[in-house]
């Protein structure tokens, strides 16, 4: 079971499985994998976005992106895994200072806080995600395939919130 105190260990698991601690013998983890192709592909998705190889976007700003869209969502399951991930990274502590206490406006004028204010409205206020806050990124000299990668992220990180939160829901409701 997870609990804010000890993270997962996702060492070949399944992230979405080990975050909301399902069981191989349950029905809902039998629901859930029925669909291999979407399991393995989630998973996949997860691999690509957080792997240290990838060419855009440093690993470190991948995360510092996840855990405040954890917190955003309030997905503390979420959150708890990209903190410790960040702890093991080389993430600035003024930064994650800001995100957990939701003051990314105060950070300095960077390519870091716009990725940050970017997040925030994808995740709050989608509907504003339009051509002045893509403006803002280009501003902060972001390249168009940066952007890119960064929306696809902000998106994954919501399809990833919503299904450990269904997930959780319907564990909770087997439990009882």
């Amino acid at each position: 079971m997870t609990t804010p105190s000890s993270p997962p260990q996702t060492t070949g698991a399944d992230l979405i499985d080990t975050l909301v601690g399902l069981d191989p013998a349950s029905a809902l983890y039998a629901t859930r994998h029925a669909r291999h192709k979407v399991v393995n592909a989630t998973q996949a998705s997860q691999n690509l976005f957080f792997s240290s190889d990838a060419d855009s976007l440093p690993r470190h700003e991948r995360l510092l992106i996840a855990l405040y869209a954890s917190l955003l969502s309030r997905s503390q399951a979420m959150a708890t895994y990209y903190r410790q991930e960040l702890v093991e990274s080389d993430a600035a502590a003024t930064v994650c200072d800001a995100i957990e206490a939701d003051t990314v406006d105060w950070l300095p004028a960077s390519r870091i806080r716009a990725m940050l204010v970017f997040t925030r409205t994808l995740i709050t206020r989608p509907v504003e995600g339009d051509q002045t806050a893509l403006t803002a990124l280009r501003e902060a000299g972001m390249s168009t395939p940066d952007i890119v990668t960064l929306a696809q992220l902000v998106a994954y990180l919501s399809y990833q919130i919503r299904v450990v939160a269904g997930l959780s829901a319907m564990k909770a409701l087997e439990s009882a």
